[in-house]
């Protein structure tokens, strides 16, 4: 395992103006934020949506991971994974909430894999984790399980250890919308595609591998250079000039977002990990780390067609960001540099069409009703600390190294439990637990300092250098020891580094 520079001492002086100038031209839409390169925009790609097949009460989901290769840049075409057939990333699976489902995931590549379906509550044996290994050639049959979560967005993604972040980079990996009856009976927008649109953010940087020049780089660094939204370069899109959702997945191997719009004008929050929110929760910036997704609705009926405006992350200088978020260090090179770093960049162009009949215009004031776990359920309370042993040194938890034949936590099926997360003293961090949907209960103790667009329900959260966070949940979804439950740092090169732990439910 390579060992983890210390960002302190590491990071490089931002290049001067006409140097930096020089190098966001020469990656075409990272630098047309300042206006100063002309930008060829490209459609934003999305997804085609896969609803299963239906037979004997069960849906089944048929998907496939094979190489494939995208025209990205001119000249040589980039060698990517794809899910059934795409070029990068993979379709989107629709799940009914109540419907029983089985997942049949065929592997197509010449090395090892797994999928994992990220937020779903569903049983060890079926959470695709790292012990879960598909081979070459093979197809891995989850067992049926019924769909437990609320209408929210969720994702499939790779989890093999050591691994994940060269799949990922790749491109493999998809969303998941889960429908229900309650979110179907608001007024929101859900025409997929249209005016309910699926945003994945990540960044790549490319480097020249075996003679080949336009492949991604996937070892020794954090970061990429370039945007890529839904895998598309200087992605636009047109969007009716009414309300519409934006369903925000930040898909990056360890950078965060600051996302608003260039304008500065406010949208709603309405849904985050697990579910739709109480009500709409209005904001100007919302940060994502890898992992989270956040709904968000955009009132466009005060736009004039034809117009356009900006969605941006303001990752720099007066952002109100500061040391230990990931993608603010203020180097344009190396492990830890990026194009991207240390400013404000263009996520997604909009252009602004007319409006579709029956679409939806105004904001609704309430969502939908949640019922928590409660704090006097808790029968026992953890903390689980991220430690380093200093620069250079892998991220743990509690000072121990992931070992796939270690259980590092039990857990009572059935119980209630509190955790706290503790971030430690070198960098943020993001956390993932499997096998739960919780509550955040508190930041450094403080209930007050839990964000509104945070009150809802959630499976990774954010947990800022030097700062702690306590959630509360329900660990009803089993797991033994031959395919426990992970928890882990959602940035996959702090995961592949050791940062996970493992838990049985039983």
């Amino acid at each position: 395992m390579p060992p983890r520079y210390d960002r302190r001492t590491a990071l490089r002086p931002l290049l001067a103006a006409l140097a930096l100038a020089g190098a966001l031209a020469a990656c075409g839409g990272s630098g047309t934020s300042s206006g100063d390169t002309p930008v060829t925009y490209n459609d934003l790609a999305v997804p085609p949506l896969l609803t299963g097949t239906t037979s004997g009460g069960v849906t089944t989901f048929d998907l496939a991971l094979a190489a494939s290769t995208k025209q990205l840049k001119p000249g040589a075409r980039t060698e990517t994974y794809g899910f059934n057939g795409a070029d990068f990333w993979g379709p989107t699976l629709v799940l009914n909430r109540g419907d029983p489902v089985r997942m049949n995931v065929r592997n197509d590549l010449a090395e090892e894999t797994t999928v994992h379906w990220h937020g779903l509550l569903l049983p060890g044996s079926a959470d695709g984790g790292p012990h879960q290994v598909v081979m070459p050639g093979a197809t891995w049959l989850t067992p049926a399980f019924p769909v437990k979560n609320r209408a929210a967005t969720y994702w499939y993604h790779p989890h093999m250890h050591m691994m994940t972040q060269k799949q990922l980079t790749l491109g493999a990996g998809g969303l998941i919308i889960v429908r229900d009856a309650e979110e179907a009976a608001l007024p929101l927008p859900r025409t997929y595609g249209v005016d309910d649109i699926p945003l994945v953010l990540t960044s790549r940087r490319f480097t020249t591998t075996s003679g080949v020049a336009n492949q991604f780089q996937y070892t020794t660094i954090a970061y990429g250079d370039y945007l890529l939204a839904n895998g598309t370069m200087n992605a636009q899109v047109s969007l009716p000039r009414q309300v519409v959702r934006l369903r925000i997945l930040n898909g990056e191997i360890e950078r965060g977002y600051n996302l608003g719009f260039k304008d500065g004008r406010t949208f709603q929050v309405i849904g985050g990990d697990g579910g739709l929110l109480a009500a709409p929760v209005p904001v100007t910036r919302l940060v994502l780390v890898p992992g989270e997704r956040y709904e968000i609705l955009v009132d466009l009926s005060g736009d004039t067609v034809g117009s356009t405006l900006d969605l941006q992350s303001f990752n720099g200088p007066g952002s109100g960001l500061a040391f230990g978020f990931a993608g603010y260090e203020n180097a344009t090179s190396g492990e830890f540099g990026s194009l991207l770093n240390y400013r404000t960049f263009d996520v997604l162009h909009v252009r602004v069409a007319a409006a579709r009949s029956g679409g939806v215009t105004a904001l609704p004031a309430t969502l939908v009703s949640s019922t928590y776990p409660s704090v006097g359920d808790v029968s026992r309370s953890r903390t689980v600390n991220i430690t380093a042993d200093g620069p250079g040194a892998p991220f743990t938890f509690d000072g121990l190294g992931f070992d796939m034949d270690r259980i590092d936590q039990f857990v009572t099926a059935g119980a209630t439990e509190s955790w706290t997360i503790t971030a430690g003293t070198i960098f943020s961090h993001s956390f993932h637990i499997h096998g739960v949907q919780f509550k955040i209960l508190a930041r450094n103790g403080s209930a007050s300092a839990v964000g509104s667009h945070e009150q809802g329900w959630k499976d990774t959260v954010y947990l800022p250098i030097r700062e702690a966070a306590t959630f509360i949940a329900r660990f009803d979804e089993t797991a033994d020891a031959s395919f426990p439950f992970m928890y882990h740092c959602h940035m996959v090169n702090h995961e592949d580094g050791g940062l996970m732990g493992q838990f049985t439910v039983h």
